[in-house]
């Protein structure tokens, strides 16, 4: 990964941090807390808008900072998106595109006037030029290629690749692990954290170093980017803010200060993670080690059927690394249900899942698809974002906030989405269609997760760009010259419901009994047509009077037809997950 190199503005980060610096302990002292990247902003925050990207540090962001602060509206330190688009020359959709999509990320719930503050919008600027981590090759290419999808149609002749075969091109690449991740997330803040700092001080009488200060208030911007382990905030673990006396303003502390201090625990969790990786690699792990799959603690809830045990099933959550997401990874030819029991944390991540139905019937605040073919997933109900990336041939039904799709070909969205859907990237042959399903418990989900049915904007899709610069899979040579692919809308005679069956037992008096997405006319016309039709011919098969031969010829005729279509439309699989029940 190559990024422009910024010198440091704050003196003290010139002498690196000693490896053996002292890091936070929980209470008592037993347990050691490790500072870690918060991964949302990372994940779902990146926009590819060139003048959101910043390579030369304080330089212009401070500038920004400081108009900003002397526009804000309507309150003091709060910038709206009228004020942001003047501010960054962009039009006011992509102003207000960038505040909804910062609004996603925060750690606590957004303004309900849609500004930002000015501080956070700053660090929120500042993560713009990451790149995510390079995929690397898996130590078993020979066996992850069983699971792998069957070539693109498309790639007779089209001189790009498919998302796929550009994840795992010639050397099986794959989704770099939950550690990987964060490790260079943490490396990209350590590099970066001298002018993230700079930009959050205030300055004040002194000289060099001691001239900028960070205020408590300040400090705790910091939040949006990191946190310790165990739900430690900066604030209590900051041994120059800790029990600070609430009726007491906190005094001041020194920039420099605060940088070493950071700077000194990201080299401790990062020199942690290596010896957890080496640990794992010399075969010495234990249950606490990074990526180790943990039993699920509702497995008796989640039902799993499969013609064959694919390689690397698994739904995991590390203790250390992933508390707050659950996988549902390299599932293939099965059919998986999880309900809320199912669930740890608050996000979910369906990774390299393949020829399977998968059904996320909870209420979450982020969901992850990535490499993912031939299938049919189900996400319930999602009350910040989504993010589908590299996948083919894949159906995907969801109920959500907002969603991003990027680098995906020959997919359909069924959507129920409060805000215009992202189109990032290199796509090909995309539908999208208003939401399609629903089960018993999903307006209840929905309201949780603050998920309103009264507004869809599924077919107003945005595109961004053919090229997203925080990709670091690289594009075929020109590729930035052709114009980027938005999404058609499903045939309105093609759109058809989808069933949930009842895994939820007895309804309860307020439990969902339709689409809580009202349909547009026109799909809801061809919806009341179908139906019609059905009845007209069952109808006319209940008044042909047939002798019992050709009733049983009749009746075979029906399910030899049915069965080839279960087998052609891949609902087969759902006949498999029903027989669990």
């Amino acid at each position: 990964m190559v990024e422009d190199q910024v010198e440091p503005s704050i003196a003290a980060a010139s002498s690196p941090p000693s490896s053996g610096a002292p890091t936070p302990t929980a209470a008592g002292g037993s347990l050691q807390l490790l500072l870690r990247p918060r991964r949302e902003p990372f994940e779902h925050g990146l926009l590819p808008i060139p003048k959101l990207i910043f390579s030369d540090g304080t330089l212009t962001l401070a500038a920004l900072a400081d108009k900003l602060l002397r526009r804000s509206i309507p309150s003091p330190h709060r910038v709206d998106a009228t004020s942001l688009a003047d501010a960054l020359q962009i039009s006011l959709d992509y102003a207000r595109l960038a505040l909804d999509t910062l609004a996603s990320v925060l750690p606590s719930e957004p303004d309900p006037d849609g500004t930002a503050d000015v501080h956070v919008l700053v660090l929120f600027l500042c993560i713009q030029s990451y790149k995510r981590l390079v995929p690397r090759p898996h130590k078993d290419s020979a066996a992850i290629a069983d699971v792998w999808p069957s070539t693109s149609a498309f790639d007779g002749y089209l001189s790009a690749l498919s998302p796929i075969q550009l994840v795992r091109s010639n050397s099986r690449r794959f989704m770099p692990s939950q550690a990987d991740e964060e490790a260079h997330q943490l490396s990209y803040l350590q590099k970066h954290m001298a002018n993230i700092v700079t930009l959050l001080a205030e300055s004040v009488e002194g000289e060099g170093d001691e001239s900028l200060v960070l205020t408590m208030e300040r400090f705790e911007h910091l939040g949006f980017l990191l946190h310790f382990s165990e739900g430690i905030p900066l604030t209590q673990a900051a041994p120059f803010f800790a029990n600070s006396d609430p009726d007491m303003p906190a005094v001041p502390v020194s920039a420099g200060q605060v940088h070493d201090w950071i700077v000194q625990n990201i080299v401790a969790s990062l020199e942690h993670n290596a010896e957890k990786v080496l640990a794992k690699e010399n075969g010495m792990q234990n249950s606490s080690d990074l990526d180790v799959p943990m039993a699920d603690a509702c497995l008796s809830h989640t039902r799993v059927q499969s013609s064959s045990l694919p390689l690397g099933t698994s739904v995991s959550s590390n203790s250390a690394y992933s508390t707050s997401t659950t996988f549902v990874e390299g599932v293939s030819k099965s059919s998986v249900v999880k309900q809320p029991c199912d669930i740890k944390g608050h996000s979910i991540k369906v990774l390299n899942c393949h020829d399977s139905v998968i059904y996320i019937l909870a209420p979450l605040r982020y969901a992850t698809i990535y490499g993912c073919s031939d299938a049919t997933i189900v996400l319930g109900a999602i009350g910040k974002a989504v993010r589908v990336e590299h996948c083919e041939r894949v159906q995907v039904i969801v109920a959500a906030k907002r969603i991003c799709i990027a680098n995906c070909r020959e997919c359909v969205f069924y959507l129920g989405v409060n805000q215009q859907p992202l189109i990032v990237g290199d796509n090909h042959k995309l539908q999208v269609a208003p939401f399609n399903t629903f089960y018993s418990q999903l307006e209840e989900h929905l309201a949780q997760v603050g998920v309103d049915s009264s507004v869809n904007r599924w077919d107003e899709p945005l595109v961004l760009g053919m090229v997203d610069p925080h990709d670091s899979l690289s594009h075929p040579a020109g590729i930035s010259d052709v114009q980027a692919e938005s999404a058609t809308c499903v045939d309105p005679d093609q759109f058809t419901s989808f069933l949930i069956p009842n895994w939820f037992g007895a309804d309860l008096p307020q439990s969902t009994k339709d689409n809580p997405f009202p349909l547009p006319e026109i799909y809801g016309a061809s919806q009341q047509k179908k139906k019609s039709n059905l009845i007209d011919i069952q109808q006319a098969i209940r008044n042909v009077h047939l002798d019992e031969n050709r009733e049983r010829e009749l009746t075979s005729a029906l399910h030899v037809h049915f069965k080839d279509w279960l087998y052609a439309s891949g609902n087969i699989r759902q006949l498999y997950c029903l027989q669990a029940d």
